[in-house]
């Protein structure tokens, strides 16, 4: 027997908001997180501005203990930490590094590289002969998994506890993972999400094979632009997000909140042939990732409401419409709404399907469709698949039932992921 599989909790850091309440309100008036960065200008970056997440001394002490932040230099496992436990709290448990070992739950939290910035450090004291000097903290902030054996620790996790990691499909697949074990069975809960580091080591990469915008360094909440005509490059972003999933039967015994369900989904890869490069996407791949996912939900392509796209603010853009819209045989004004959380927060790498999954979840949650700012002119290539007013430029009330996720990543790897209004019987 299968187990259906509801999201209890909620977390988030994210540029334009820490913590559900302030995220939630900033996605709904389509608030930019995204600013100028003065350390990518003194290190030549053609692209100056990010979206990097604003946190308090203050803040960080509720989740660790002043000896855990001394020497701490992780960015990314100290972002998906406090999404994560977040979202634990939000389940209604309690955060008690006292607590039992909980075999019942587990979590998959994702992240594309862990604390670029300790290795630096790392490698800097290795090279003065200062092996000693290291700390006991570098083995842990280093490794790929340091954001979820942080996270383990901190939380008593029994189950499954590791961390995934595909480019920018990370968080989606992560979440797709989590829902997996729960549905066989394999666990009660699980605690799903992804994490990115902030910083120029993260970002230089994308800037020196210019795929980001260099046109916004005046006006960074007008940099990212998806599926606008005058799109140029996207913008990059750090930061995390984390749902507590867990089956409806262990979430209605413990009468917890219940965000939405999540119904099905599919993880495939282009193999880099055809179409498909390291860094470009194989379209038969993506729209068979899509078909697959919606068959796995057991529903109908026009059963979609709304597509929380992948949409970076590329040139790309226009083939990702174009593959929805034949995977959905829709176009025109019968196409679903579409929009692009990245408009707000730029491209926060492997963190991007997690906190965007987030963002869904909580508009199918309390019915609104958020914005996708900067998209003045709908590039030409997109309105002759779509009806431009299937692009809100400003939120909108509408009770979705079912929304579509999806996320493409470096490797020519894809992942789709369909959320389903939870209504009360």
């Amino acid at each position: 027997m299968e187990n259906r599989v509801v999201i209890t909790g909620m977390g988030v850091v994210a540029p334009n908001g820490v913590g559900i309440a302030k995220f939630t309100k900033a996605i709904k008036k389509g608030v930019s997180g995204i600013q100028f960065q003065q350390l990518l200008k003194d290190l030549q970056f053609s692209c100056c501005i990010a979206g990097k997440p604003s946190l308090s001394e203050e803040l960080k002490l509720q989740y660790f203990t002043p000896l855990q932040l001394r020497n701490f230099n992780s960015t990314g496992i100290l972002y998906g930490c406090i999404a994560g436990i977040d979202a634990w709290k939000d389940a209604g448990f309690e955060f008690d590094s006292k607590s039992e070992l909980d075999f019942d739950t587990g979590t998959i939290f994702g992240t594309g590289t862990s604390s670029v910035e300790a290795f630096r450090e790392a490698i800097y004291k290795i090279d003065a002969k200062k092996v000693r000097r290291l700390g006991s903290g570098a083995v842990v902030q280093t490794m790929s998994s340091g954001v979820s054996a942080y996270l383990g620790g901190k939380l008593g996790l029994g189950n499954q506890v590791t961390t995934n990691s595909s480019a920018c499909t990370t968080g989606t697949e992560a979440i797709l993972l989590g829902y997996e074990r729960i549905k066989y069975g394999k666990a009660k809960r699980m605690l799903v999400g992804s994490c990115s580091d902030s910083g120029p080591y993260i970002w230089a990469g994308f800037d020196a094979i210019r795929v980001t915008t260099y046109k916004h360094n005046d006006n960074p909440e007008l940099g990212c632009r998806p599926m606008d005509a005058e799109a140029s490059g996207f913008v990059p972003g750090s930061g995390a997000g984390a749902m507590m999933l867990e089956s409806l039967e262990s979430a209605l015994e413990r009468n917890a909140t219940i965000y939405g369900e999540i119904i099905g989904g599919n993880i495939n890869s282009g193999g880099q042939r055809g179409s498909g490069t390291l860094t470009a996407p194989n379209a038969k791949a993506v729209q068979r990732c899509i078909t697959e996912a919606i068959k796995d939900a057991n529903i109908s392509s026009n059963d979609i409401d709304v597509i929380n796209g992948h949409l970076t603010a590329t040139k790309k853009d226009g083939l990702e419409i174009e593959n929805w819209s034949k995977a959905l045989n829709r176009k025109g004004n019968d196409f679903p709404y579409v929009h692009s959380l990245k408009s707000m927060i730029g491209h926060c790498i492997s963190a991007a399907g997690s906190i965007e999954s987030v963002a869904a979840v909580l508009g199918l949650h309390e019915g609104f469709v958020f914005p996708s700012i900067n998209c003045e002119t709908v590039h030409p290539e997109i309105e002759a698949i779509i009806d431009p007013n299937k692009i809100p430029k400003k939120m909108i009330l509408y009770q979705a039932n079912i929304v579509a996720k999806a996320s493409f990543g470096f490797g020519d790897v894809n992942a789709c992921i369909i959320f389903k209004k939870y209504k009360h019987n």
